[in-house]
């Protein structure tokens, strides 16, 4: 990928991730919500999947919250779906190619999954958005299907209380393999659901 296409695929993530921020309420249906973490869902425009939402209050500053999400050996510390982790190319400050692999989900329902991605994290309002979107990548794991996302990403903003800021967080993965479709969604919103948990813990150490 050279300097020209990061730009315009950076531009271009960005702006499809600010679109799922500004659909309005009345377009999205409520998967789960725990006391904390709210998850909805609609049909995703880029398959025949779903765009998942998920949004909750994190007791951090945006930037350390975002520092811990984004590729990298602290990400790999506390999320518990994740299995390996590699950055495979350095794009430039804030961009990178990276492969990484998931656990098997659902007693195994939902076999281990493999994807690369193009990361791109950005300043957003006053606070962050980190977003991603899988590349074509020739190699692949023996063992682990290759999934593919669409574009992902999450915005994480301060509010009103200077020690809390809001997340939220834009999924949309195609884990192809045959997968009955009620095993893809439990799994999705229990996931995310998860995920705000995960981060809270690994954020108060």
């Amino acid at each position: 990928m050279n300097v020209f296409q990061m730009d315009s695929s950076s531009r271009q993530l960005r702006e499809t991730l600010v679109s799922y921020h500004s659909l309005n309420e009345s377009e999205w249906n409520i998967a789960k919500k725990s006391k904390d973490v709210t998850v909805w869902r609609k049909p995703s425009d880029e398959f025949s999947g779903f765009l998942y939402k998920a949004e909750g209050t994190v007791a951090e500053n945006p930037r350390r919250i975002i520092d811990f999400m984004i590729p990298g050996p602290c990400r790999m510390s506390w999320d518990s779906l994740m299995t390996s982790m590699e950055i495979v190319k350095t794009l430039d400050e804030g961009c990178c190619v990276v492969k990484y692999t998931t656990a098997g989900q659902l007693w195994n329902i939902i076999s281990p999954r493999e994807f690369v991605d193009f990361s791109y994290t950005c300043d957003y309002q006053r606070g962050l958005m980190s977003c991603g979107v899988s590349v074509d990548h020739a190699e692949q794991k023996p063992g682990f299907v290759r999934g593919f996302n669409h574009p992902c990403g999450w915005f994480c903003v301060p509010t009103e209380d200077p020690a809390v800021s809001l997340l939220t967080g834009y999924i949309q993965t195609d884990l192809r393999g045959m997968v009955p479709q009620t095993a893809v969604d439990s799994a999705m919103a229990s996931g995310l659901v998860r995920f705000f948990h995960d981060l809270r813990q690994a954020l108060k150490v």
